[in-house]
């Protein structure tokens, strides 16, 4: 039998090997970091399951092959499935109107947004996306590893030149000596403690120059993000960007402002000119990259897509022709 060999173990190289050992595949992992942890981009992520919310400055692949995304990872780790609540102060409400426009599956709610997060103040209009879900990435990154070994996937911090015939390489950036279109776009996010403040779900703010989202982790910790910018440095988090951020949260309740900040991250998302995932067959190797933003929210789909083409030879639409 074929033994594929997975380069990396962030979102996208567990994603994959997931969907190959459940096709019946033998899998071995490869990661020089070891097992998920800070290290991986995966690991700064915000878990949100949102295809609706993302298709206001996304492609139309992110909203369609999205939405398959929260029944995958349901299957895998705990998913909360309490929707994604949009609001805007109220001198940024044609913001929230324009998001409204460029989006769907969604509600209005007015008053309601009192009972639906009686944390949140100040605020009379909003979206509420219901079928929207998140979870916590560094438990999802856990389960998926932890299945894996279940199954009899082996781990290792090296790859002999023997292994190289059937790799799978899912490493973001690091594939950029064969992936020239690649690019970094640098993410920067917070992790706070604020036992004061409940929320039950995702809440994006329609800030007007840093739109925020944060999701509840549980027992009063959030993760607050995140940035968005061209740049391939990520070494530390801006001040500008700090400021915006807690700035955003103390909008949404000023009980943040005693927050704790818990944690800091920055990182550099893989990304293609267009914003899209690719698959691409070079030589021997299968390139499984591009997540961009979507990590959680896109990885179901693309493990497929490398799934049905290292073992079918199958090209979903993920599969990049032109230089495969």
């Amino acid at each position: 039998m074929t033994v594929w060999s997975v380069i990396g173990a962030g979102v996208a190289g567990l994603a994959v090997a997931s969907e190959l050992v459940e096709r019946g595949a033998e899998v071995q992992v490869f990661d020089p970091a070891g097992p998920p942890g800070p290290h991986g981009c995966s690991w700064w992520a915000g878990g949100m399951l949102a295809p609706w919310c993302e298709f206001e400055n996304a492609e139309e692949p992110v909203l369609r092959l999205g939405q398959q995304a929260i029944d995958w990872w349901a299957a895998r780790t705990p998913v909360q499935r309490h929707g994604t609540l949009v609001v805007a102060n109220r001198r940024d409400l044609p913001d929230l109107r324009r998001f409204g426009r460029r989006t769907e599956g969604f509600r209005e709610v007015g008053a309601e947004i009192a009972d639906l997060e009686p944390d949140l103040h100040g605020f009379s209009k909003g979206l509420l996306f219901e079928d929207e879900a998140h979870l916590d990435p560094r438990r999802a990154l856990q389960d998926l590893y932890n299945a894996l070994q279940d199954k009899g996937v082996t781990f290792h911090k090296r790859l002999a030149p023997t292994q190289l015939r059937n790799a799978i390489d899912c490493r973001g950036l690091h594939a950029r000596e064969f992936l020239h279109d690649l690019r970094g776009v640098k993410g920067e996010m917070l992790v706070i403690r604020c036992p004061d403040v409940t929320l039950t779900r995702p809440v994006r703010l329609l800030h007007p120059r840093m739109p925020l989202y944060i999701v509840p982790r549980g027992d009063g910790i959030y993760m607050l993000g995140a940035t968005m910018i061209e740049a391939e440095d990520s070494s530390r988090i801006t001040a500008r960007s700090m400021l915006e951020l807690l700035s955003a949260a103390y909008a949404l309740n000023p009980a943040f402002g005693e927050a704790e900040v818990l944690e800091i991250g920055v990182d550099l998302r893989p990304a293609f000119p267009d914003n899209l995932p690719r698959i691409r067959r070079l030589g021997h190797t299968i390139y499984a990259n591009g997540l961009y933003r979507h990590g959680y929210l896109l990885a179901p789909a693309l493990a497929r897509g490398v799934a049905d083409l290292a073992l079918n030879n199958t090209h979903s639409e993920m599969v990049d022709e032109d230089r495969a």
